[in-house]
Parts: structure tokens; sequence; C-alpha cells
């Protein structure tokens, strides 16, 4: 024993329930350190999508409050679903650099 005197102290009773409560609570208790770990990365991730939804609803919102306006209605028509008036025409003109390549479409 008095070459080794730490196994004096680690033979101490408190020290052995302390280590055991120790490893217990790290690894095998339902709320250890690396079940806390996980929870925490799930939860910062919730968090971001739930920050990145609200950006949405805001946008969508604005959106919404112009298109209650006829006028905008219309443009947002014209330019998003090529609507026409009776008695138009509508051309549209496609720059190269904005057409997809025949390679790249995807079904």
């Amino acid at each position: 024993m008095t070459r080794y005197p730490f196994l004096k102290f680690l033979g101490n009773k408190y020290v052995l329930v302390l280590i055991g409560l120790a490893v217990w609570l790290m690894f095998l208790d339902n709320y250890s350190y690396f079940e806390n770990r996980t929870i925490n990365k799930e939860l910062e991730e919730l968090e971001e999508n739930k920050a990145y939804y609200i950006q949405e609803i805001k946008k969508d919102s604005a959106s919404i409050k112009q298109l209650n306006n006829p006028d905008q209605t219309e443009k947002y028509a014209r330019e998003k679903y090529y609507m026409k008036r009776e008695n138009e025409d509508i051309y549209i003109i496609e720059f190269e650099d904005n057409v997809p390549d025949e390679d790249t479409k995807s079904l």
C-alpha cells in the first residue's frame, strides 16, 4: 500500500460512491450528459427551423397584403403565370444565360 498511495484514496467508500454516481449520471441515466447533448442539438435545429418559417410567414403575409390590390393581383398573374387579357399577345423573351441546358433538365 505504501507503494501506491492513490489506492488508499480510491478505496475510500465515499470516493467509490462518487465515482459510481458520476459514471451513472454520465452514461447510464435517462438524462445523461450525452443524451442531453443530442437533445440540445435537436432543439437548436428546431429553433433554426422555427426562425426560418417565421421569416417565410412574414414574407408571405406581405405578398398577401399586396395581392389584395387588384392591380397587384393582375401584375402577379401576368408575371408568374403568363396570363393575358382577351385579344392580347404576349411574347416571352428569354436570354441565353437564363435558359437551362438540355443536359441539366430533371424530370
